[in-house]
């Protein structure tokens, strides 16, 4: 099979990507210097992907930074971004890419297949086990030629070319040698500035090889209050607010002279997560109550002002195996009292760990409120996302029950992995998910079925609602997807007029 720039990926549907931000009011992309100000809301602890699975990185680098050989187009499908072309043998376990003889890095050098496999082989040797697990299936990589890379697989898998269209497909600057704070790809744009605690700044890269950048510069404006991010887009300091973290203040962008409003879905579930090395949370029945315990659509309307869609497992709308589980354990607090009963488990206390984010802390104390009416005591404890949640909790294993976004499209997998922080093992689940990626085209989607019922089923965790993309923008800018379902802000799409 072979597929290059004119046609569609054959094979296995993804999921959408989704593209967000504008630019300053007065400025637009013929003026002589146009600057783009975009507010987000979690800012990151360093720039190296290879270290770090914070999504707030490709966030700001991903697309618009570096480059991959493919990338997930806003309809949902995989098209050739360095590479021109790709092939797949038969057997679906080797492809050949053919790089775009003109794609160079940022530094001028040309993007060769050497610098494609020594980018490969970094991701697989990364620090991060989310990367090291996504290229796992790997079994070999090498540069045919200048512009012909082959990666031959240990097996099929359906989730590993999808991988490469984000962090893990990442094509490094050979001559990059801090990642951390300088980073350098063959994108649009170049990294120009940090300043902690307030924001990043990229610079147009002058040189790209491909359709020039829109705006000289971009500016990722870290703003972690929802209140501050709705002064400072009220005031003009920015052009778009990327995250909507306060739904209620939708209302005060209903002028749409001025103002354009946007409302989607995303890959975020936000999940309260259980911690299955606890004694008390291997018991199903312990788990199947607390879900039962939680009015998830009452949370939804209370702290995010009904916006969201409820769901019942690790799935999302926009995939194509998203089937409504979200009545699996519908709220019922006499049934979670009996099954405690059953269980022969009173006067439960467990710890409710959750970082300071605009979502936890609010889900959290309506949570406990729940699980206390039938007997179970959550004691909050509210932790800075970077300094104590991931350490502490995320690396650590160090909680009970946590609730976080997972933003990551396809994660599902990451429930097959024990080692990951919530340490659930269920051979049964993992057999299935390997079913699924090794599986033809026609049965994946239904494989995957059964993998998000399996987990419904099993109480993994209390799958609470998807978090939806509201993006509010000045008026001119257009282009922005109403779907969020990649990890990037892709500024490259983005027009900005009047």
């Amino acid at each position: 099979m072979s597929v290059s720039r004119l046609g569609v990926v054959a094979g296995v549907v993804v999921a959408v990507a989704a593209l967000l931000v504008g630019c300053t009011p007065s400025s637009s992309p013929t003026s002589a210097s146009t600057t783009l100000t975009v507010g987000v809301t979690l800012e990151p602890g360093t720039l190296d992907l290879t270290t770090s699975d914070a999504a707030s990185i490709p966030q700001l680098l991903l697309y618009n930074v570096y480059e991959t050989l493919v990338k997930m187009d806003s309809s949902g499908a995989i098209q050739p971004l360095l590479a021109t072309s790709y092939d797949v043998s038969p057997d679906n376990k080797t492809y050949t890419f053919h790089l775009d003889p003109a794609a160079k890095f940022a530094s001028g050098t040309p993007v060769t297949a050497d610098a494609v496999v020594a980018s490969i082989n970094r991701v697989r040797q990364a620090a991060s086990e989310t990367l090291k697990s996504q290229m796992a299936v790997v079994h070999d990589v090498q540069a045919i030629d200048e512009h012909t890379v082959q990666v031959v697989l240990s097996q099929p898998s359906n989730f590993w070319l999808y991988n490469m269209t984000s962090t893990a497909g990442i094509v490094f600057d050979p001559a990059i040698t801090d990642l951390a704070t300088a980073p350098m790809g063959s994108g649009p744009y170049m990294f120009d500035s940090w300043t902690k605690g307030d924001r990043i700044t990229l610079k147009k890269n002058p040189n790209y090889w491909g359709t020039p950048a829109r705006f000289d510069h971009v500016v990722f404006r870290y703003i972690p209050d929802p209140n501050a991010m709705v002064s400072a887009m009220l005031s003009g300091d920015l052009d778009i607010v990327g995250e909507m973290t306060s739904p209620d203040s939708l209302s005060m962008f209903s002028d749409t002279s001025k103002y354009s409003v946007i409302e989607g879905t995303t890959n975020g579930e936000i999940v309260l997560g259980f911690n299955h090395a606890r004694t008390s949370l291997q018991n199903l029945l312990v788990r199947q109550a607390i879900c039962y315990a939680i009015d998830r659509q009452a949370l939804v309307n209370t702290v995010w002002g009904g916006k969201g869609v409820v769901i019942g497992s690790m799935s999302v709308p926009t995939d194509p195996w998203y089937t409504d589980l979200s009545g699996t354990y519908p709220y019922n607090p006499d049934k979670a009292k009996q099954l405690l009963a059953q269980a022969g488990v009173s006067n439960l206390t467990l710890s409710l760990r959750v970082p300071i984010t605009p979502y936890a802390p609010p889900a959290a104390t309506f949570i406990a409120s729940e699980l206390a009416q039938v007997g179970i005591t959550a004691k909050v404890e509210e932790l800075d996302f970077s300094s104590r949640w991931l350490p502490e909790v995320f690396l650590g294993g160090d909680y009970d029950m946590t609730i976080v976004a997972h933003v990551e499209a396809r994660d599902i997998v990451n429930w097959a992995n024990p080692d990951y922080y919530w340490h659930y093992d269920n051979p049964a689940f993992q057999a299935q998910i390997a079913k699924a990626d090794q599986a033809s085209p026609s049965d994946f989607v239904p494989d995957m079925v059964t993998a998000t019922q399996m987990l419904a089923d099993d109480a993994a965790a209390d799958f609470l609602f998807v978090f939806p993309n509201l993006i509010v923008a000045r008026i001119g800018i257009t282009g922005i997807a109403q779907n969020a379902t990649s990890l990037s802000f892709d500024v490259t799409t983005i027009v900005a007029g009047g």
